[in-house]
């Protein structure tokens, strides 16, 4: 279920200010994204796997509370990102 080195380095250098930028809220929103798409991709198919489900709620969680602070911090790098990963902006 987790991201191989390579996908998790792209999305690092697509949404970080630098190569090595893993901390900051955009890139962790989409390293988030990533995770909370494969993980539906998962229960599409093993409908029953409810430990998986309840991963998935805490990871949308997590995401939804980032993406709060986000859109409280810097508005403009918050439409940005919700933009660049197709996320409905309902905080």
């Amino acid at each position: 279920m987790a991201l191989d080195a390579a996908k998790k380095q792209e999305i690092v250098s697509k949404f970080g200010k630098n190569d090595t930028d893993t901390g900051s809220s955009e890139v962790q929103i989409a390293l988030l994204s990533a995770r909370i798409t494969e993980l539906t991709e998962h229960l599409k198919t093993f409908k029953k796997d409810h430990a998986s489900r309840l991963g998935l709620l805490k990871l949308v969680g997590q995401r939804r509370r980032l993406m709060r602070y986000l859109k409280r911090t810097n508005r403009e790098s918050y439409l940005k990102t919700i933009e660049a990963l197709s996320i409905r902006d309902n905080i």
